[in-house]
């Protein structure tokens, strides 16, 4: 799939219970056709986490993009904004205090990437063999840190890890976080739910980019974390980005993964929970 014949790209997405949930909570959108990939992660301890996630999945039903990037951030901003509110609305009805779900969306136009997030689901960029983290979490532990209060070693394992401080539904004045990057060929951005970074340290998952061959990251990533023991619902996407029309990813396939679109109606997202509330 290309944008305006400038960059190519290839992804692959998956997702897992994990090994000690019974529900998985997360779901994930893979719209190489627009150029926009989504993770979402319902809120654990909350009512209808899952069904949260699978809301702002469904709220890209019917996207297309327009002329310009704003447009399309914009598109897809509203989106949300309007899925955080009819979640508001369905947690009144249902006499609960919360029900939300954080979300990562990586879009792509032009010559730009553009990173979207609430929450503690994050996106990575892996560049000229160095990984860096896009998005920073909205958490607890997250603004301890930043304070002092906490090293980022004494974060990983503490009590109140999982406490997020913004989600798609946890209040009514909702926004998002936005980061824009320009593309490089050879780029790799990788999507994922907070279960992928309680199993595996940034440094592992770069060394697991080199070493990933021909392998779909995604499912490797994933497999190592279920490995590890999974204690969270896992969700994975890889997008690789290709400058060169025609031509197999990076290296011989180093970034190849599952699913390679060749035209712009192709499009597969996650399944979707039977019973949504109604709009």
């Amino acid at each position: 799939m290309t944008d305006q014949a400038k960059y190519y790209w290839t992804s692959s997405a998956c997702t897992d219970v994990g090994a000690v949930r019974e529900l998985n909570e997360d779901a994930y959108l893979e719209r190489t056709d627009l150029g926009l990939w989504l993770v979402a992660d319902g809120m654990g301890g909350h009512f209808a986490g899952d069904v949260a996630s699978q809301m702002v999945v469904s709220s890209m039903d019917g996207l297309e993009t327009s002329g310009s990037l704003s447009a399309f951030v914009e598109a897809v901003e509203r989106r949300l904004v309007e899925t955080n509110s009819r979640l508001r609305e369905y947690a009144k009805r249902e006499e609960t205090h919360t029900i939300g779900s954080t979300v990562v969306a990586l879009l792509i136009h032009g010559e730009h990437a553009v990173c979207l997030w609430a929450g503690d689901s994050r996106m990575y960029r892996y560049r000229d063999a160095k990984m860096e983290q896009v998005s920073q979490d909205h958490a607890l532990v997250e603004e301890l840190v930043e304070r002092g209060v906490l090293t980022p070693e004494q974060a990983i394992d503490h009590p109140h890890g999982n406490l997020v401080t913004r989600a798609v539904g946890a209040a009514d004045e909702f926004f998002l976080d936005v980061e824009i990057v320009p593309l490089r060929a050879g780029d790799l951005f990788i999507l994922c739910s907070d279960g992928l970074e309680k199993e595996i340290a940034e440094k592992e998952i770069s060394a697991m980019v080199e070493k990933s061959g021909t392998s779909p990251l995604s499912q490797l990533l994933l497999e190592r974390a279920l490995s590890y023991g999974a204690r969270d619902n896992v969700t994975v996407i890889t997008v690789a980005i290709d400058g060169e029309p025609g031509r197999e990813q990076a290296d011989e396939g180093r970034f190849r993964t599952e699913n390679k679109h060749a035209d712009a109606g192709d499009d597969k997202d996650t399944a979707r929970n039977e019973q949504l509330p109604p709009s």
